[in-house]
């Protein structure tokens, strides 16, 4: 069975709305408030949803072009996430918690209040060992598929 260029579409734009629903669930449900890292993995796919969406009304293989490479852009943000999770690489200075060695008093306090609540390099939430940046490659990287197999059902 072929599918359509309107179906992979349709496919990839529930694909994305999924994850930021996944998110949300987390977020307010499960009570799991993200980082910043957390944060940009879910705008490429607002921007996928935007582009999937004008792509059905508008039909464009540029269009589906953004919509995967916004889709994309999630998945490589979480690849930094889950290596800053491990610690293979240090993160953003916003999102680790401050040192606090051969600071006065006065100026750890003020560290400490500074700091982000949630810091990037902690694993709030894991199954089988991964994380949900670790999931989020690999789905985000499907969503992303999904709107090249439309480019190509264009042809």
């Amino acid at each position: 069975m072929t599918l359509t260029r309107k179906q992979l579409t349709l496919l990839a734009l529930l694909g994305s709305a999924g994850l930021l629903l996944g998110a949300l669930y987390f977020q307010y449900v499960r009570d799991l408030a993200p980082c910043k890292l957390c944060y940009w993995q879910r705008y490429g796919h607002v921007g996928a949803l935007v582009f999937g969406a004008l792509a059905l009304a508008l039909p464009s293989r540029a269009l589906l072009a953004l919509g995967g490479l916004a889709a994309a852009s999630s998945s490589a943000v979480a690849v930094y996430h889950s290596g800053v999770e491990r610690h293979w690489w240090e993160g953003l200075q916003s999102c680790s918690a401050p040192s606090l060695t051969g600071l006065t008093p006065e100026q750890a306090l003020e560290a400490i209040m500074n700091a982000p609540l949630v810091a990037c390099d902690s694993i709030p939430w894991s199954l089988f060992g991964l994380s949900m940046a670790n999931y989020n490659i690999a789905a985000s990287a499907a969503v992303a598929a999904l709107f090249v197999l439309a480019i190509r059902a264009t042809r």
